[in-house]
């Protein structure tokens, strides 16, 4: 069996409570998934609570930056992370490939 070629996944991180209780996050993505829905664009962002993807050795600096309990948007598109991060500022910023030896499943929770 053959891995699918792997994609770039961009994500900002902080600890959960920060992005699901303190930022007016849920407003913010709920405005982008309308703004993909007018467009017929497919979803390509997604807010995993407690992302594995943090625990890879790679990741591991930022990872380790990150208060636990974690949560974080992770996207195909850099530009809306970017925007993520200046928006929301206390957030660490980074990126991986999956699926790949270390990653297996970008959205997976730990």
């Amino acid at each position: 069996m053959t891995l699918p070629a792997p994609l770039t996944y961009h994500f900002v991180a902080a600890s959960e409570a920060f992005l699901t209780v303190e930022e007016p996050l849920e407003e913010v993505l709920r405005e982008r998934r309308r703004h993909y829905a007018e467009r017929n664009q497919p979803i390509d962002f997604w807010l995993v609570s407690r992302p594995a993807f943090l625990e890879a050795a790679e990741l591991q600096t930022v990872g380790s930056s990150v208060p636990r309990p974690a949560a974080a948007v992770v996207s195909t598109d850099p530009k809306f992370i970017e925007f993520l991060k200046l928006r929301l500022e206390f957030v660490a910023k980074g990126s991986f490939l999956a699926p790949s030896a270390t990653i297996s499943d970008p959205l997976a929770t730990s």
